[in-house]
């Protein structure tokens, strides 16, 4: 649905909630305008849902609200990032990128950065311990997923020998009060020159050369997990747990006793952080049991 100019996405049965498809990367303008359009739309939504930009954390009594996080990392500039911001070690692992022959630049999209996607994507079927969603899929799934947002995202690969070995792409708010990571990935293979660590390098100084106070690098804990390897590699480049509050519009009279009941929450929100750890161990074991079994599958 099709709302102002932003689209609106509908999830739930027992509790239809609104909010922006692409949350945290676009933002709504006129909340309570938005929610107006949709009580009147004749679509059944219980709740419509926004997060606010940052810096504005501070919470708007006029809404219901949760708590939420994001990973963020301000910038003001390079300089400081480099020498306040971020310890030795990660300083070493951008300078050893460098010494390993890593060239990172920013790029135009175009076939060429299209088929580098591509061939990264369909380097490994599995990562972090479970199957990655885009290995397999055709060069022209590959265009469809990475051309979102194309007037307003920044695109930097990272290239060895001229082969584009990881990239990261960067969506500005129409604000430009932040810069949203939207794709971040590297070659498994190359892991060992730390091409990531120097894309989030160029990410810095391609952000503070055009004034953008915020990477935004999605949630620093999902769920309750407080704690991963993707949370600690965020830390070790400079981004910060931020708590933000997520907003919430009853449009109905259930929607407003669902809130309070906490019905509209997820199931996993409900379970417990160990319940949870345990079950990611097995699932882990289970995929690299079943890859080694079968490379191809």
């Amino acid at each position: 649905m099709n709302v102002y100019g932003k689209e609106i996405s509908i999830r739930g049965r027992l509790v239809r909630i609104a909010r922006l498809a692409d949350e945290g990367f676009d933002f709504v303008e006129d909340p309570d305008a938005t929610a107006r359009f949709l009580r009147e739309s004749g679509t059944r939504v219980d709740l419509f849902s926004f997060l606010p930009r940052l810096p504005n954390v501070t919470p708007d009594k006029r809404y219901l609200m949760d708590w939420d996080n994001v990973a963020a990392l301000p910038i003001s500039t390079y300089e400081n990032w480099w020498s306040k911001q971020i310890d030795s070690k990660t300083r070493n692992m951008v300078r050893r990128a460098e010494k390993k022959g890593i060239v990172v630049r920013e790029v135009e999209f175009n076939d060429d950065i299209v088929k580098g996607i591509w061939e990264i994507h369909n380097e490994c079927p599995f990562r972090q311990g479970r199957p990655f969603q885009h290995y397999g899929e055709d060069i022209e799934a590959t265009r469809k997923m990475s051309s979102t947002f194309l007037s307003t995202s920044i695109f930097i690969g990272a290239f060895l020998e001229e082969q584009m070995i990881g990239f990261i792409k960067l969506t500005v708010d129409d604000a430009r009060s932040q810069a949203g990571v939207m794709h971040i990935i590297s070659m498994m293979k190359h892991r060992d020159k730390a091409p990531t660590n120097a894309l989030v390098a160029q990410a810095v100084q391609s952000c503070s050369s055009r004034n953008i106070p915020y990477i935004v690098y999605s949630k620093f804990a999902y769920l309750r997990r407080q704690r991963d390897s993707l949370s600690d590699f965020k830390t070790n480049n400079g981004f910060e747990r931020i708590d933000l509050p997520k907003y919430y519009l009853p449009l109905t009279p259930w929607g407003s006793l669902a809130h309070r009941l906490g019905l509209h929450k997820s199931m996993l929100d409900r379970v417990p952080e160990p319940v949870q750890v345990k079950y990611r161990e097995l699932r882990s074991a289970w995929y690299n049991a079943r890859y080694k079994q079968n490379p191809a599958a």
